[in-house]
């Protein structure tokens, strides 16, 4: 049994004697008997709470960012009125800071043998599943004087999905796509190499693209117009191995590389590309394979959604094997992943050559943007020495840059804002000078 703050109330305006502060209830009816009673009945007279029902419906999948209805369906199978107070317990990063106690509480009075349903708004702040752990409810008393509680545990799971805030960039580089692809009035002469159509030669063309046999079939000179490749193969790795969990303004690398992994997957299947997805550090955390293209970007985001990092080294060597598997034919291989001297030293260019002979292979990583600050910093002894730090910083990972474009590897390194852009970019490029 609780006794309420009413029961509280009554002791401080005097209506019980001091005696009521014992702790046992023996002592309390010694004290004052009719109160007591009232107290008792009012106990006797609350709803019970282990027999009510519950039942869940609402969002399964949201956005980071996004809010979250999970309605909570309560049942009263007793004789008796509830009038309850309810809290639908979820992990602390399921709302705002500061809004889980208005968010998760809930009035109840509810008549016998009805249901009435309640709705928790949800607005998670990380990623990955969160699951409902317990309702408790605390039934009273018509009189207020006396409480029952109990708990139940009501299952239910959110999956909290990757924002794509890189989606802003997708017109723009879809735009680009189009005049690559010849959609446009105005052709692009000379890229890509699938053969589109004919169109009158003006000034400038390149003259190896003068058709010769369709020029003799007709008075005005001719010339073809080239369109990148369809249905090429490209595989997206995303490492989560230790350095994935590194922070970098205010998110893990690995959150800024799934955002730019869903832009260009968005872009490349609007290419006529075909986007299959590994995430790998010792073993495989993840994998989307042959996907429709009007389902892969929405498996990707759910495979996506729960990968955490792993504070592990990444077997190098293992990734690149379940990359090739996962890659038979000639392919793009986009390696999201550090820019880091040793990790690139020790594991990733060893296991190059395997991967160089056979496909083209982009490595996108994440820079951080406070190293950039750093060494712009002047004015003070101490900004003097971050800047020189910071610029040893820049050189070392030019330098591992270089060891990479060395063995034929495509290399972006871009801040987390501008990284997805910066990759899809690179995608074009490679699609317009026919290496895609």
């Amino acid at each position: 049994m609780a006794l309420t703050g009413r029961t509280a109330l009554l002791a401080a305006l005097g209506s019980l004697p001091v005696g009521i502060l014992a702790p046992s209830w023996t002592g309390l009816l010694a004290v004052n008997a009719p109160l007591s009673l009232a107290i008792l009945c009012d106990y006797a007279l609350a709803a019970p709470v282990r027999t009510l029902q519950f039942t869940r419906s609402g969002d399964t999948t949201v956005r980071l960012g996004d809010g979250a209805e999970v309605q909570l369906t309560v049942t009263n199978p007793s004789r008796r009125r509830l009038r309850a107070r309810l809290r639908d317990a979820w992990p602390p990063s399921s709302w705002l800071t500061g809004t889980e106690h208005a968010a998760s509480r809930h009035t109840l009075d509810i008549p016998a043998g009805e249901r009435r349903r309640v709705t928790t708004l949800l607005r998670p702040t990380r990623r990955g599943d969160r699951r409902a752990e317990r309702v408790t409810v605390r039934s009273y008393g018509p009189l207020g004087l006396a409480a029952r509680q109990g708990n139940h545990h009501v299952p239910w799971t959110v999956r909290v999905l990757p924002p794509f805030t890189s989606r802003k960039h997708l017109p723009s580089r879809l735009a680009r796509l189009r005049e690559l692809d010849g959609r446009t009035s105005v052709l692009t002469r000379g890229e890509g190499t699938e053969f589109d159509s004919l169109r009158a030669y003006v000034p400038g063309d390149d003259t190896r693209s003068i058709d010769w046999r369709a020029t003799a079939r007709q008075s005005a000179v001719a010339v073809r117009t080239w369109r990148p490749e369809r249905d090429r193969h490209i595989l997206l790795v995303l490492d989560t191995g230790r350095t994935s969990a590194g922070r970098v303004g205010d998110v893990p690398r690995l959150d800024a590389a799934m955002d730019a992994a869903l832009l260009l997957t968005a872009l490349a299947t609007r290419a006529g590309d075909r986007v299959d997805l590994l995430a790998h550090d010792r073993r495989t955390r993840a994998q989307v394979r042959g996907r429709a293209a009007g389902e892969v970007l929405s498996a990707m985001v759910t495979a996506m959604a729960p990968l955490e990092p792993e504070l592990v080294e990444t077997d190098v060597r293992s990734l690149s094997a379940t990359a090739l598997a996962s890659a038979p034919r000639r392919s793009l291989i986009v390696l999201l992943t550090s820019l880091d001297a040793a990790p690139v030293e020790e594991g990733l260019l060893p296991a190059l050559p395997q991967l160089t002979q056979r496909h083209t292979v982009l490595v996108a990583a994440v820079a951080d943007p406070h190293i950039e600050e750093m060494a712009g910093a002047r004015g003070t002894v101490d900004a003097v020495y971050e800047a020189a730090a910071a610029a040893q910083a820049q050189a070392q990972r030019r330098r591992t840059a270089e060891q990479l474009q060395r063995h034929g590897v495509v290399v972006v390194d871009a801040t987390p804002d501008n990284l997805a852009p910066a990759l899809a970019d690179a995608y074009l490029a490679l699609k317009a000078a026919g290496r895609l």
